[in-house]
């Protein structure tokens, strides 16, 4: 099996460099899309683990229906049968160990062609293509093959007429054009045979085939072609000349603001308040004020922040006072972090009672105070005038 297997691949994989001609269309050949129907002959072998490979080559043929959709990948429906042998090491009735079946494998198959897709141009006079695609295979007409088993084979899968699997393809495939309808095609396909009974007596899954055909090409899109243009000589008479009018060209200025930007950098401070009511201390990240210190913070560079918070003096006792500035400014702080700012630039956090009194009206020191610095860049509009010439054609007569 392992020879087999090395002799296809050799096969497959030694397909010559392909030669790169130029598209001409005079020649009759065209581009993708197109329909086309092929017809292939050849011969295939099921690789069997129970007898003699060589002795198991059969003729095959194939038809497929399918289409290029551009010069790279194209589609098709393949169907390949219909002669198969396959063998077993004991000797059957016809004593050289070989039975005879029919089968038929319908596979749907994507086409790649590597010229195109790998080189410079559309068309190519000789073009490689890799194929690959899943179907099933179906054997048929064997319940015959059973009597003629000789005793002692296991008799494997002949307990009727018919077997199926799903069939895996990978292959290489070679096309030359001919004329605008017509290539020659060489093509060598491995099929795996998987998830159900593959042949009669063998449980045989690998196949090999290699064909030669034609493919027949139809439905192009058509060309319309461009009706040559004719050149005319015009003879003018002397009076015709005299009479022709006489230009001449200026050249004019056009002065213009020529816009650009360039960055500077600014120094900018924010400072905001949030009041409270009397024994109140809570903070949401949503209150206008927080908001607005977050939407300042935004593309500022070295920036800082400091909070301080006040109690007033008239209502409650001075320790009262101290724990309700500290809680006002600690929520505070809370407030601006949930927002999404930076903790690290919350250089300090204070809070001072009734110690202080940064406002003359008593109800505004029950009161929190962020102040913000940061570094912003501007974009600073400069214009420069610049002027471009243009030529203008005037009548003279």
């Amino acid at each position: 099996m392992k020879k087999y297997l090395f002799l296809a691949l050799m096969f497959l994989t030694t397909v010559p460099v392909l030669a790169q001609g130029e598209y001409e269309e005079e020649n009759g050949h065209r581009l993708p899309p197109y329909n086309f129907i092929g017809l292939q002959g050849g011969v295939q072998n099921t690789f069997n683990k129970e007898f003699n490979n060589w002795k198991t080559f059969t003729p095959t043929a194939s038809i497929s229906f399918g289409r290029m959709f551009n010069p790279v990948v194209g589609a098709r429906l393949h169907f390949n049968g219909i002669w198969d042998k396959s063998g077993v090491n004991y000797p059957l009735q016809n004593a050289d160990g070989h039975y005879n079946y029919n089968y038929v494998t319908g596979s749907a198959d994507a086409l790649v062609n590597l010229c195109t897709l790998f080189g410079k141009k559309d068309w190519y006079p000789v073009n490689l293509f890799f194929i690959g695609g899943l179907g099933a295979n179906y054997a048929f007409e064997n319940a015959g093959n059973c009597e003629a088993v000789a005793a002692g084979s296991d008799m494997l899968y002949a307990d009727n007429d018919d077997r199926w699997a799903f069939n895996g393809r990978v292959g290489l495939g070679l096309e030359i054009p001919i004329v605008r309808w017509l290539s020659f095609t060489l093509e060598g396909d491995l099929n795996a045979r998987f998830v159900g009974k593959s042949e009669v007596f063998n449980d045989d899954v690998l196949q090999m085939t290699a064909q030669a055909g034609l493919n027949f090409k139809f439905g192009y899109k058509k060309v319309k072609k461009e009706e040559p243009i004719v050149a005319q000589t015009v003879v003018e008479t002397p009076t015709e000349t005299a009479a022709r009018p006489e230009y001449r060209t200026r050249i004019d200025t056009i002065w213009y603001d020529d816009v650009t930007y360039k960055d500077v950098t600014a120094n900018r401070d924010i400072k905001k308040e949030i009041f409270f009511e009397v024994r109140e201390s809570n903070v949401a990240s949503t209150d206008a004020q927080i908001s607005a210190v977050a939407e300042f913070l935004k593309g500022v560079k070295n920036a800082e922040i400091t909070i301080t918070a006040y109690a007033d003096k008239e209502t409650g006792s001075p320790k009262v006072n101290m724990n309700y500035s500290k809680q006002r400014a600690q929520k505070t702080r809370q407030a601006l972090i949930n927002k999404g700012v930076d903790p690290s630039i919350i250089k300090s956090v204070e809070w001072k009672g009734d110690t202080e009194q940064p406002y003359a009206d008593n109800d505004k020191n029950r009161v929190s105070i962020i102040k913000g610095h940061g570094i912003y860049t501007d974009k600073e509009k400069v214009v420069t005038k610049k002027f471009r010439t243009k030529e203008v054609r005037e009548r003279i007569n």
